[in-house]
């Protein structure tokens, strides 16, 4: 329709924390957006602060996804983001191993349920971009959901990007730290009882793990994916964009 923005951009997870700022990110830079979640009240919730976005109520854990998400897109997709949450299972002492295989079905599975969903609407210098996390690639006993499942999509993003890249379609990780938000404060829990201390201790110490001493923002996430539209941003296929804080200790 005239006026409409030429491009989409399809956002899985776009009703959470760091969702609704890559949303808003996504606007001003002039893309037409899809939002996806489960729930249509939250969508709505969404749309009230963006009437310009497209709803999509799917489960990206689902195959049904597909169609579902392919319906709502009517041309050319210049990025997708996949962002969904993950339960807080717990450490991998004791996490069931039902919640690591529905994190590696939603983080993995999701987003080959995305890509698959938009591939034919996908141009040259499209972007294909997964929200990860550091605990993808340092581990810890805590975390044994997120952990496991984000290290996959470092693997699945690679293979995607040797898989489309002679089409001109780069793929990206983006690696957030822990950022201070309520799904932080439930890990933060399950931290606290597994070592015998409060939450506010374990907050603290998880702030101090960071070279300067902060936790990364939603809209610093939101920032680094508008950047990867940038032409340049060709150069980082394949590659996970570090937004730790300072927190990685190792190489590289």
């Amino acid at each position: 329709m005239s006026g409409e923005p030429s491009e989409l951009a399809v956002v899985v997870g776009a009703t959470g924390a760091f969702g609704q700022h890559i949303v808003a990110r996504l606007c001003d830079r002039g893309l037409g957006v899809v939002a996806v979640s489960r729930t249509a009240a939250v969508l709505d919730a969404l749309l009230v602060r963006h009437p310009q976005v497209r709803a999509c109520v799917a489960d990206i854990a689902a195959d049904e996804a597909v169609a579902q998400i392919a319906a709502s897109v009517d041309r050319p997709v210049r990025m997708v983001v996949h962002g969904p949450g993950v339960a807080v299972a717990g450490g991998i002492a004791s996490a069931p191993a039902a919640a690591v295989v529905d994190a590696v079905n939603i983080k993995v599975g999701g987003m080959l349920r995305l890509v698959r969903a938009v591939e034919l609407r996908l141009v040259r210098g499209s972007r294909l971009v997964a929200i990860g996390g550091h605990y993808g690639l340092e581990p810890t006993a805590y975390a044994a959901a997120a952990g496991i499942a984000n290290a996959a999509l470092g693997n699945l993003m690679r293979q995607l990007s040797l898989a489309h890249g002679a089409a001109g379609v780069t793929a990206h990780l983006i690696a957030p730290g822990p950022a201070d938000t309520e799904r932080l404060h439930r890990v933060a829990a399950d931290r606290a009882v597994l070592r015998g201390i409060t939450v506010e201790d374990v907050m603290a110490q998880m702030r101090a793990e960071s070279s300067i001493g902060a936790f990364t923002t939603p809209a610093q996430v939101a920032w680094a994916v508008a950047l990867l539209l940038d032409p340049e941003a060709d150069a980082m296929t394949g590659s996970t964009f570090m937004l730790d804080a300072g927190r990685r200790r190792g190489l590289p």
